[in-house]
């Protein structure tokens, strides 16, 4: 049986907040401990990402296991750029026999972003794929190459990764369905700052009647400044910001308060669209300002 925090949650129709830690370039835990202790009563589950823009990083299963030991419902990030399917099914037994009950599967940051840019990659298969691999373990209790699983089989909440805004905006929704269809149990957007553009996301994916079929948590990332607004506008694929935050950004007088307060309006806005079933905080490198934004949204002891 499954006993997946975040499941009985999301099946219970609670609005669901997740948030994310980022593992240190090295081996000591501490920081990954303190951050999910100082969420552990704001958040339903903490996402530990694998080794993100392709820098090395501890990695997201021992990561996981860390969150776990402080009290918080693990999501662990699981990416096909540097594994296998011999090694990704070996991760997931591994990860599950830990007590890792959620895994997000991604396709991972090209090596040419990261500190390894000439590493080579692996992508034996891809991200649905891997969705599919995990629901045939669970489900079917096979492995990728159709040999039965005697045992055990890792009964994890399966997630996956989903970009409202990159191009051709029309196959996003199409996308999406892919991975619902392989097994995506839950979907985490990207960072939502276009409300118009996702209400409209929303609608194809109410349409297709997708937002039953899975649970839809969207992203929201709080600003810290106007340059750093101008740069997510500018120069990250996939994300847009309107220019009224933009200007919103630059007249005020406290941009990081004026960055948590919009975060806060757009949570309260993705609580009243209809298949929206929770928000996902990335606070990256500002892990600290999660219960603030919790606690103004009214998302604390609900």
């Amino acid at each position: 049986m499954n006993n997946s925090k975040m499941q009985q949650l999301l099946s219970q129709g609670k609005f669901l907040v997740t948030g994310e830690i980022g593992p240190p370039k090295h081996a000591n835990p501490e920081r990954i401990i303190k951050h999910a202790t100082e969420l552990k009563d704001y958040v339903d589950a903490i996402n530990l990402t694998d080794n993100q823009t392709a820098v090395v990083r501890l990695s997201s299963i021992a990561a996981s296991v860390h969150v776990l030991q402080a009290g918080v419902e693990p999501i662990m990030q699981m990416t096909v750029r540097d594994r296998n399917r011999i090694a990704l099914q070996s991760d997931l037994l591994g990860a599950y026999s830990l007590g890792i009950r959620n895994v997000l599967c991604l396709s991972g940051d090209h090596q040419s972003f990261g500190n390894h840019p000439m590493a080579k990659n692996v992508h034996d298969v891809d991200s649905i794929q891997l969705i599919q691999i995990v629901k045939n373990l669970r489900d079917k209790k096979i492995f990728s190459c159709g040999e039965e699983l005697k045992g055990q089989e890792p009964r994890f909440f399966i997630g996956a990764a989903a970009n409202p805004f990159a191009d051709p905006f029309e196959f996003r929704v199409l996308r999406l369905e892919k991975k619902i269809n392989a097994g995506a149990d839950f979907i985490q957007t990207q960072v939502v700052f276009d409300m118009e553009r996702f209400e409209q996301f929303m609608a194809m994916v109410r349409k297709r009647g997708l937002h039953k079929e899975a649970y839809i948590i969207a992203g929201v990332m709080p600003l810290k400044s106007a340059r750093a607004a101008k740069f997510m506008q500018q120069s990250v694929a996939g994300i847009t910001v309107p220019e009224d935050i933009i200007k919103r950004m630059e007249r005020a007088d406290d941009p990081k308060q004026e960055g948590i307060a919009i975060c806060v309006e757009q949570i309260k806005h993705l609580q009243k669209i209809e298949g929206v079933a929770g928000v996902h905080i990335m606070a990256v490198m500002w892990e600290d300002i999660i219960p603030t934004i919790v606690k103004e949204a009214g998302l604390h002891n609900r």
